[in-house]
């Protein structure tokens, strides 16, 4: 498959590629925060860039972009304005993001010249950011040796607690798409590849030996852990009535932090709301299945609610990976489980997928992983090379054998447990 990473501004590079030429487009732009004071992050793209998107993507083709919590409305009604539908929003919410917030008690103090009393260490001293995935897991971790102090004025006591912002846990993902050229999603899957979403092949918590590849392989412990991530380049069918839970506009990282946020649920019984059938189903495709893999595949198991989500979970290795001991200095790297989730679910088997804002080449490794084309598109030489090293890597652990294939997915899984 044409994997390629071109190194150069977007909008130049994107007015020289070929109409109705990918088909799809999966990227992290900037999300006009100045985060890290990186320039790049000034604004988020323009009208004239999702312009370009457009015209490349094919009939049908759907854009995913993430963003920021606070400037998600200006990136929807940018890619809006180029022309594209606003189809949903995903949410990726992750354990590892820290407040940036400021401390209204200890500002009152300040204002007022007034020292405070150092009455212990802060419990957040010895925090230190774990890069598992978020914009907001890199740099943001308190000061090592922070301490702790009382309000030194009667004002700074009254207001003392408060603070200026929220811990940040989701990064929103805009789903659009590209008006179809034919009449009805039918006749526009068939003329292009491109309108429809990949539901099976991104359904959650299919256990293992209730779906196979494409081939037959049963899913690997890595896959089975992490919610389904479907095979290495393979598309996957259902071969038996274990179809797994329906793909959710949620995605969580797995994190402690984030799990905890949920009920800890038992299913197995039918709601009084559900018609049961002959069958002992309910009404409905629920109807349509026997007894036994109802309770089997739609209850009878207790756990976090979280299990109703795909999980994407980060290896610590994977961002080195390929660079032979260099270090991955980009500082937004997403986990390739996500992005291949993300690529799979709206790319056609054997199709192409462009990111115009490559950044570190995740996206590209998870193409490369899932076994489709990819066009990636970075400004600056640095991360571009980063990109190149990285997706070549992870082409070469694709293009091995499946039993080596499965001793890398057991090592990376190993890593994140």
């Amino acid at each position: 498959m044409r994997t390629e990473i071109l190194c150069g501004d977007n909008l130049p590079i994107l007015r020289e590629m070929a109409d109705n030429s990918v088909d799809a487009i999966v990227t992290d732009p900037p999300y006009g925060l100045s985060f890290m004071g990186k320039r790049w992050d000034y604004d988020v793209p323009s009208v004239e860039l999702w312009a370009e998107c457009l015209r490349v993507l094919k009939p049908g083709g759907h854009l995913l972009a993430f963003a920021g919590t606070r400037t998600q409305h200006r990136m929807a009604v940018r890619i809006e304005d180029a022309g594209f539908e606003i189809r949903d929003m995903i949410a990726w919410v992750y354990g590892s993001g820290f407040p940036k917030s400021l401390d209204v008690s200890k500002a009152i103090d300040k204002a007022a010249g007034a020292e405070r009393k150092v009455v212990g260490n802060s419990p957040f001293a010895s925090r230190k950011p774990n890069g598992s995935g978020g914009v907001t897991s890199v740099g943001l971790s308190p000061t090592p040796g922070a301490l702790m102090t009382a309000p030194a004025t009667d004002a700074a006591r009254q207001w003392a607690g408060w603070g200026t912002a929220l811990k940040p846990a989701l990064e929103p993902i805009t789903v659009a798409r590209k008006p179809l050229a034919e009449r009805t999603i039918a006749a526009n899957v068939l003329e292009w590849g491109t309108g429809g979403v990949n539901v099976d092949g991104c359904r959650v918590g299919i256990a293992e030996g209730d779906q196979k590849s494409e081939g037959g392989r049963v899913l690997s412990r890595h896959q089975e852990k992490n919610g389904y991530e479907g095979g290495w380049g393979t598309t996957a069918v259902n071969l038996n009535d274990g179809l797994g839970r329906w793909p959710a506009n949620f995605i969580h990282d797995g994190s402690d932090k984030v799990v905890r946020l949920f009920p800890v649920t038992t299913s197995g019984k039918l709601e009084r709301h559900h018609k049961v059938q002959g069958n002992g189903g309910a009404s409905g495709f629920l109807g349509e299945m026997k007894r036994d893999n109802f309770y089997k595949d739609y209850g009878g198991d207790t756990g976090s609610a979280a299990r109703f989500f795909y999980c994407a979970k980060a290896s610590r290795s994977e961002r080195e990976a390929g660079l032979e001991g260099d270090k991955c200095t980009h500082p937004t790297v997403k986990p390739i489980a996500l992005m291949r989730y993300l690529c799979r679910l709206v790319t056609p088997p054997g199709g192409i997928v462009l990111d115009p804002f490559t950044g570190s080449g995740t996206t590209g490794c998870a193409a490369t992983l899932e076994g489709f084309g990819f066009v990636g598109i970075e400004r600056e030489a640095k991360y571009a090379e980063i990109a190149r090293r990285r997706v070549e890597h992870w082409r070469d652990v694709a293009s091995q054998d499946e039993a080596s294939i499965e001793d890398v997915q057991e090592k990376l899984f190993a890593e994140i447990v």
